[in-house]
């Protein structure tokens, strides 16, 4: 299992758990990363691994030399109210990236909808959300106001062709 990186320094937050793939909430259709998954840090200065974690405070722009070569990218969420990590998906997305876009950590129900409309595309939340109260929260609004990373069409688009 991957080690967690410390969040201690971020905005006085614990770790968040490690994520279990049992645990991990999938919108994809292809199957979860299971590797190891290492911080920006030492992703950037030689590593070769398929996966890496970006904490708040990392630029996402630091890994966009290196998009095609990632099969996982882990955002980290140390509490609900931090939203660097939305920031960081739309900045990835934009870029091209399609692989796996994962929020971990303090991923809550009232977010989920916001988190796939950025382009996450898999949950690892520490406190597990019920997949149902998940779904029933992603059919509430069928229609979207504006383009977003999920490649939802507008609802003036729709009208308007």
């Amino acid at each position: 299992m991957a080690e967690v990186q410390d969040q201690a320094a971020v905005a006085g937050a614990p770790s968040p758990p490690e994520t279990a793939a049992a645990a991990v909430l999938s919108f994809r259709a292809q199957p979860l990363y299971d590797g190891p998954v290492v911080p920006l840090v030492e992703f950037t200065s030689a590593s070769n691994t398929a996966a890496v974690r970006l904490d708040p405070g990392d630029d996402a722009r630091a890994l966009l030399p290196h998009l095609a070569g990632l099969r996982l990218i882990e955002v980290a969420f140390p509490k609900y109210r931090d939203g660097r990590g939305y920031s960081a998906a739309a900045i990835l997305r934009a870029a091209g990236y399609a692989g796996e876009l994962r929020a971990a950590g303090d991923v809550l129900l009232d977010q989920v909808v916001f988190m796939r409309r950025v382009g996450f595309d898999s949950l690892a939340p520490a406190t597990p959300l019920d997949r149902a109260a998940v779904d029933a929260a992603l059919a509430r609004f069928p229609f979207v106001y504006q383009p977003a990373a999920d490649g939802r069409t507008p609802v003036w688009a729709l009208r308007h062709g």
